[in-house]
């Protein structure tokens, strides 16, 4: 996990400065070790945004996903944690955490 976003991490920074975020982590198996490919699979990122109305989130959203996609050439899976609400997730998600940017 280390290099795939220590190789990046101006990139990585600079897009989160661009689209408001306040932290960005990493969880599933991109921060487990476990099963994770680095060449095809998918990257599961958990982030919080600074507040903005809703119309401006929507474009940090979205944005912000393309140039994750853009910049690691593989799928992205974006969550919000207060989209989560299945507490059995969110558990999981909590555990395995791994904070790759804060603001």
């Amino acid at each position: 996990m280390g290099g795939l976003f220590e190789d990046r991490r101006e990139e990585l920074t600079q897009l989160c400065r661009d689209f408001c975020v306040k932290r960005l982590d990493v969880f599933g198996s991109a921060a487990r070790h476990e099963r994770f490919d680095p060449n095809r699979s998918d990257i599961d990122l958990l982030v919080e945004f600074e507040p903005m109305e809703p119309v401006d989130h929507a474009k940090a959203y979205f944005g912000l996903l393309a140039a994750l996609q853009d910049l690691y050439g593989r799928p992205i899976d974006l969550l919000e944690i207060r989209a989560v609400t299945n507490p059995y997730l969110l558990e999981s998600i909590t555990k395995q955490r791994r904070q790759i940017y804060a603001a």
